[in-house]
């Protein structure tokens, strides 16, 4: 690890069982046994697809994507549409129609289909996902944490602290990071606990930007330990008002999501060259949602926060500067990937 990102890292409590996780998925890594698949229209179709899922879903995630090389492009869509295949499956309003145990059945028919060694053709999201799986090797474990991750959905809608939250965090988020990162290319194990932390800073963004959202689908993802601790409750939540106890809290999860943010950052470094500004962007896209939330006087309830089109085009010319400034500041001896 370059001395740049060793002396900036900091682990939480929070973080040691998590980073297990992606040690260990990380290690199980083998031979790329894979099939090759064949390229032809079939496959470009799928790909294709796949830009159309992630265009149609996530605005921030499809800018920043734009600039990887195209093979990359392509693979981190696939593997986007891959995740939100898996997340629509449990989240879907006709999921939340449904018995839990049925949903639990198309989960575990989707792992099959999407995890399977030879691919379904008849899925182009599978198709391009086993294409990006092979060609980059991503580890098979980190898939199958996603997938236990939005599992989670289907039982838990409550999460007690913040160390409960964050467990959630890894398996629908980090582990999204992880996969990336093995498309994107990096130094080595050293850049696992930097994209640890982008994936759960992402998520708690996601969280306090949904909140309404959530409570409307019967879900509360904000930790109640920490709801107590600034004398709220459910009942609070539920009349969506802000009052200087909301506003206390939702300082307090911001700074903390934040913090997460600036620990990420050195990790960019880690990373290929031809992918820092694209992780960068992801990155600093997402943490301008915080903003945001402030600008409108921390009102979660009923308005999504959101960065306007142009909002993102004027950031972008800084955000590419603080990538090259980070790797500048990388000691000598860092990696030049």
């Amino acid at each position: 690890m370059s001395k740049g990102a060793l002396m900036a890292l900091k682990v939480h409590d929070w973080e040691r069982p998590l980073l297990s996780l992606a040690y260990e998925a990380g290690r199980a890594c083998g031979p790329d046994l894979l099939p090759t698949i064949r390229h032809g229209k079939e496959l470009d179709s799928a790909y294709d697809f796949c830009e159309a899922v992630t265009a149609a879903n996530s605005k921030s995630f499809f800018t920043a994507s734009r600039f990887l090389p195209r093979e990359k492009r392509r693979s981190v869509r696939a593997l986007y549409a891959f995740c939100r295949k898996s997340d629509d499956i449990v989240d879907s309003p006709s999921a939340g129609r449904r018995d839990p145990e049925a949903v639990r059945v198309a989960l575990d028919s989707w792992r099959t289909r999407a995890l399977i060694q030879v691919a379904d053709r008849r899925d182009p999201v599978a198709l391009a996902w086993s294409d990006a799986r092979r060609r980059y090797g991503i580890p098979h474990l980190y898939a199958e944490q996603l997938i236990q991750g939005v599992a989670r959905d289907i039982t838990f809608s409550r999460y007690e602290t913040f160390e409960d939250l964050t467990a959630y965090c890894y398996g629908v988020a980090a582990t999204v990071g992880l996969m990336s990162m093995h498309i994107i290319g990096f130094s080595g194990a050293e850049a696992i606990p930097f994209a640890l932390k982008l994936g759960v800073a992402l998520q708690l963004t996601n969280i306090l930007r949904d909140v309404g959202e959530d409570w409307r689908e019967g879900r509360l993802y904000l930790p109640l330990e920490e709801l107590r601790r600034y004398d709220l409750c459910e009942e609070d939540i539920e009349a969506g008002a802000v009052d200087d106890r909301w506003r206390a809290f939702m300082q307090f999860q911001i700074g903390r999501t934040r913090q997460l943010y600036q620990e990420a950052w050195p990790g960019i470094a880690l990373l290929h060259s031809d992918g820092r500004f694209a992780i960068g962007a992801a990155a600093e896209l997402y943490r301008a949602i915080l903003a945001d939330i402030e600008a409108h006087d921390y009102d979660v309830f009923s308005r999504r926060a959101h960065v306007s089109l142009f909002g993102k085009l004027r950031r972008l010319p800084l955000i590419w500067w603080q990538c090259k400034r980070e790797v500048g500041q990388s000691a000598n001896g860092g990696p030049n990937l």
